[in-house]
């Protein structure tokens, strides 16, 4: 791959002196360099290699910097596509020993339960103005509420997310949201609620802000979860708050784990609920042989062979996103035509990024409208 048109130009007379490597990184500055769907990485300091550690499925996940002779100056340039987002690392090497680290040069960083990483984003992708707080917006509020569960056998946490201008005379729709902790802290999904409710795109909801303390064995498909939500957290929530109690007025939604205990307890509890929002879903699946993503996704593998065998009753409306970038995306294409033969009225949705909580925070807005369409949509439930 052929060097940028920036690196060629610092490099034309052979090896540049300090400062002008000073001089390029404050003009150039943040990193990296975006041409159109091009993007130039540089690195500065004495070590033995540098590699782009990224998370694009079906690209070589690392990739290693040049290296200008005589200096300590490092640089990369890929080829991605417009409209891209990912998330990356540095991995460095030094005296015998190597870390991975944020780009020092790139100011941009996403968050998530592991740390941070650094993002590259491409011509054509913007932020969302919808997930960023705005002062004009009316602002609903969280509650922190507990509960028994005979089915987990534990005392539950839950947050309850009540829109702005709440109203007891008024019937809500709800909306459970798996893992919404890290939805919260990662995915901006109280920010998201407050813009679209104000802006009109969905109407005031009623959200269930649910977490697992073993989601791994809990949201894999496992039945003690999905009688849980069923039995105890969906009754609880209708004893607290005025819902409205038709199946197409209660979503459940979650992402990668959290879409398979999404699609799980529907599946299981047929009639109960009516939306569903599946993020990136971690449907491992075996047509022949034995799936290849190891013994955590037995139980999901077992349920979801039952389901493409099986899919049972229609499940309404269901909105399906997932990253292009993502090793998912086969098992979530393959999920649509299976889904669609219920019946159910489903839009699926594919963006250039990676299984992360920011590529599901920027497919809410479409997600939750197609789910439950405000007055700016001219269409109701």
């Amino acid at each position: 791959m052929s060097d940028s048109p920036e690196i060629q130009a610092l490099c034309e007379n052979g090896p540049p002196s300090s400062e002008s490597i000073d001089e390029f990184i404050r003009r150039n500055s943040p990193f990296p360099i975006i041409r159109g769907a091009q993007a130039t990485f540089v690195f500065r300091g004495n070590v033995s290699s540098v590699r782009w550690q990224h998370w694009i499925f079906g690209l070589t996940s690392s990739q290693e910097f040049k290296h200008v002779e005589s200096t300590d100056f490092w640089h990369l340039t890929v080829d991605l596509r417009r409209t891209s987002r990912v998330e990356y690392k540095l991995h460095i090497e030094h005296d015998g020993q190597s870390e991975l680290i944020c780009d020092p040069l790139n100011p941009q960083h996403a968050f998530d339960p592991f740390g941070s990483n650094s993002i590259c984003t491409t011509e054509g992708y913007e932020r969302p103005d919808w997930t960023i707080e705005h002062p004009e917006t009316r602002k609903g509020t969280l509650e922190e509420h507990t509960m028994p569960s005979g089915a987990l056998g534990r005392t539950m946490r839950y947050r309850v997310y009540i829109p702005a201008r709440f109203r007891k005379s008024r019937r809500y729709a709800t909306l459970i949201v798996h893992d919404g902790s890290d939805y919260l802290h990662y995915s901006s999904l109280k920010t998201v609620l407050d813009n679209l409710i104000h802006n009109l795109d969905i109407p005031p909801l009623i959200v269930a802000i649910s977490d697992s303390s073993d989601r791994l064995l809990e949201y894999a498909a496992h039945a003690p979860h999905a009688h849980h939500i069923v039995h105890e957290l969906l009754p609880e929530l209708e004893r607290s708050f005025p819902l409205d109690a038709r199946p197409r007025s209660r979503c459940l939604m979650g992402a990668s784990f959290g879409a398979v205990a999404t699609l799980h307890t529907a599946w299981r509890h047929p009639g109960v609920f009516g939306r569903l929002l599946l993020q990136s879903g971690s449907f491992a699946f075996s047509d022949i042989g034995h799936h290849r993503r190891g013994p955590l996704f037995d139980p999901v593998a077992e349920f979801v062979n039952q389901f493409r065998k099986e899919p049972g009753r229609s499940l309404g409306r269901v909105f399906v996103s997932c990253g292009i970038y993502e090793s998912l995306i086969y098992e979530n294409r393959s999920l649509v035509p299976i889904l669609q033969s219920t019946g159910c009225a489903l839009r699926f949705v594919e963006a250039r990024d990676g299984h992360n909580w920011e590529n599901w925070r920027d497919r809410l807005r479409e997600g939750l409208s197609w789910i439950y369409p405000g007055p700016l949509w001219r269409v109701y439930p």
